[in-house]
């Protein structure tokens, strides 16, 4: 059986013959990835370096808690709307040309948030970013199947871990530098020399084979009807308890409707010849399980992020540089786990243990992150913080591994899309709910400690009627740059209200976590998602186990047939 070069196959040139081509080399992986790397450091520095800075910007804006959230679930929510879309073009369309618009749209986006002007004019310019963000997601995922085998994935997943912690931890970091030095507008301009770069290095590293040609239908009807029941959702959630009641006709008609038009998009994609979300991909157990432990993973990922670094400056009155710092054992943790165990699963092609240990550790984290308080011992937060960033580390990625590895060649776009979506679905309802249950219990706290709040406002002296006022506009207070006697109050009152709402998430981890051990134990296959669409299109066998690209080199006359098993989520001859 002949084989064309690494080159070629990185090339995507056809081959002069019928046979598959050969895998990419190391170079040839590493050099593709450079574009790929590059684009996703561009979506993550944009998003992390904002974060430690978020209270400054809310307060600069006039903001109150509830813009505070919005801000954060505007991105989230049009990320996790346009997640499966990008998802779904990612099948139809060049992949490569795709990736680079969502970094165009993503950074545009960004610039526009650096120039805002009020909290409105900043939750539009974040849920713009926000369809960006998703096709960077989805897309990314889609792509590295293209050119990476499931059980060489791990050998790789060291440059992601690379990528994540240098965005994660130096983003903060350089957020909270650049608010404390140039002000917080130049948070969003960061990024921007550093997309020119992904753009130009996406267009000469990143070479891929095109897509087969055939006739293209977008589904319409099921984008509008997913945006709709998802908007509506997420609206209710984050509004329901300050705007109307939890129990009220406004939550009747936008709960109702958000359930007309969930049922109006199945029947739908039904009968759609192009769903955006095939329903038949749910028959196999392990999209259908995965999915569930995404969810999980959603919240305590983007949850956490977002509420620890509340807790760092509303809890513990650190600087937007200092809460930064103050997170880096959860990032450490999220970093160590995904690179260890992604070595691990590519040695020993073992994956179940590592994603069953992941859940544990976050179910472990969560529930120790309940119990901290404004004066809680850092090391024992380090720990807390750890434990559920090793959890992550273990579960997000390999989840989406798994779907790839028992999925046809076909719908790699849609499937690894739809774990992010319902990933990303997951995190901003958490986000959302966390968010709703800190404001009330926050509240809650802050009228029981009216005296302490009086008599700490007293002992200011003139001071007194400055900070009385601050805290009568309703927007998110600078603790640290409190006095003492106030400070020490917000602080008691903000630790309760944020721990308050990590109980929102450990229900849902103890769930991933029974989703995760009924997942199937399926062998990895060695074999990239462009490599199984070539044997799919030749009419040869893709198998499961990893030995199969070894065998059909003495096993050439036979031709035999694939076969999707839905009880085992295996493919079989």
């Amino acid at each position: 059986m002949s084989q064309t070069s690494p080159a070629a196959a990185t090339s995507g040139a056809p081959t002069p013959d019928s046979d598959i081509s050969a895998p990419m080399s190391h170079r040839g992986v590493l050099e593709a990835l450079t574009g790929l790397l590059l684009g996703m450091f561009v979506s993550m520095l944009a998003s992390t370096v904002v974060s430690s800075s978020l209270p400054v910007i809310v307060h600069d804006l006039a903001g109150t808690e509830r813009d505070y959230t919005w801000v954060i679930t505007a991105m989230l929510l049009t990320s996790a709307i346009s997640t499966p879309v990008w998802g779904k073009l990612a099948d139809l369309f060049n992949r490569k040309v795709l990736f680079q618009i969502a970094i165009i749209v993503f950074v545009l986006a960004s610039a526009t948030a650096g120039f805002a002007q009020n909290p409105g004019m900043m939750i539009a310019s974040r849920a713009v970013q926000g369809l960006g963000a998703g096709g960077l997601a989805a897309l990314s995922q889609v792509i590295m199947a293209d050119i990476i085998s499931p059980r060489d994935r791990g050998r790789y997943m060291g440059l992601f871990g690379a990528v994540m912690a240098v965005s994660t931890v130096g983003g903060p970091l350089l957020g909270g530098v650049i608010t404390d030095s140039l002000g917080w507008r130049w948070n969003f301009f960061v990024a921007l020399p550093v997309a020119v770069l992904a753009l130009i290095m996406v267009q000469l590293t990143l070479h891929l084979r095109p897509n087969q040609q055939r006739k293209v239908s977008i589904d319409h009807a099921g984008i509008v009807l997913l945006g709709t029941s998802v908007s509506l959702l997420l609206i209710w959630v984050t509004n329901a308890g300050h705007d109307y009641g939890w129990w009220s006709f406004t939550t009747a008609w936008m709960v109702g409707g958000a359930l007309i038009a969930a049922i109006a998009f199945v029947v739908v994609e039904l009968r759609s010849s192009e769903p955006l979300i095939p329903l038949s991909l749910f028959r196999s157990r392990t999209f259908s399980l995965s999915v569930l432990a995404s969810i999980a993973t959603g919240i305590a990922m983007f949850g956490s992020s977002v509420f620890l670094s509340q807790y760092m400056q509303l809890a513990r009155g650190a600087s937007p540089t200092m809460a930064g710092v103050l997170t880096i054992p959860m990032v450490a943790g999220l970093l160590l786990s995904s690179m260890v165990v992604g070595q691990l699963i590519s040695r020993y092609g073992i994956w179940k243990p590592y994603v069953v240990a992941g859940s544990v550790s976050l179910i472990a984290g969560l529930y120790l992150l309940t119990t901290i308080h404004y004066d809680t011992n850092f090391w024992l937060v380090s720990i807390y913080m750890f434990l559920m960033g090793a959890g992550v580390g273990m579960t997000m990625q390999n989840l989406v591994l798994v779907v790839q590895n028992t999925t046809g060649a076909s719908l790699i776009g849609v499937a690894s899309s739809g774990v992010t979506f319902f990933r990303s679905l997951g995190g901003t309802i958490g986000v959302s709910v966390m968010g709703a249950a800190m404001a009330t219990r926050t509240a809650s706290l802050a009228q029981s400690r009216q005296s302490d709040i009086g008599v700490a406002l007293k002992s200011l002296g003139e001071q007194g009627g400055y900070w009385a006022q601050q805290l009568a506009s309703g927007a998110v207070p600078r603790v640290s740059e409190m006095p003492p006697a106030l400070r020490v109050v917000l602080e008691d009152i903000y630790s309760g209200g944020i721990t308050h709402s990590f109980w929102i998430a450990v229900p849902v981890a103890a769930v991933s976590l029974v989703a995760v051990l009924l997942l199937p134990n399926a062998p990895l296959t060695r074999m990239t998602a462009a490599e199984r669409r070539d044997a799919g299109e030749r009419d040869l066998a893709v198998v499961s186990v990893p030995q199969g690209m070894e065998v059909l080199d003495h096993e050439a006359s036979h031709t035999p047939v694939l076969v999707e098993d839905d009880d085992s989520d295996r493919l079989k001859v």
